[in-house]
């Protein structure tokens, strides 16, 4: 979490009660703790209108079939080989030699 370990934390706590005082602290920290929760409520609230998972699911799909070719077709190819052998064409679609072939011409 922020690279903070836990010696550095201890000294934040220190340094805290030390400038806050023993009797404030506990509720400077539940007020931190409240609006840390109302701050993830919120950004949940903002994934969830602006469709964040649905755009990351079509991102992956849309590179899946760039790389790949059809969703279909990769689906397919790795049925038929058990998943261990590259789909058809990605050879040429990252520009390595297919076997038997050589880059010279």
């Amino acid at each position: 979490m922020f690279g903070i370990g836990m010696p550095e934390l201890i000294v934040i706590l220190i340094v805290a009660l030390i400038v806050i005082g023993p009797k404030r602290l506990p509720d400077i920290a539940k007020a931190l703790g409240k609006g840390v929760s109302e701050f993830k409520r919120a950004m949940d609230g903002v994934k969830e209108e602006l469709h964040v998972d649905e755009f990351r699911k079509d991102a992956g799909d849309l590179k899946n079939s760039l790389l790949y070719g059809s969703k279909e077709k990769v689906e397919d190819g790795a049925a038929q080989t058990g998943g261990q052998e590259a789909p058809e064409g990605k050879a040429e679609a990252t520009g390595a030699p297919e076997a038997g072939q050589s880059h010279e011409k």
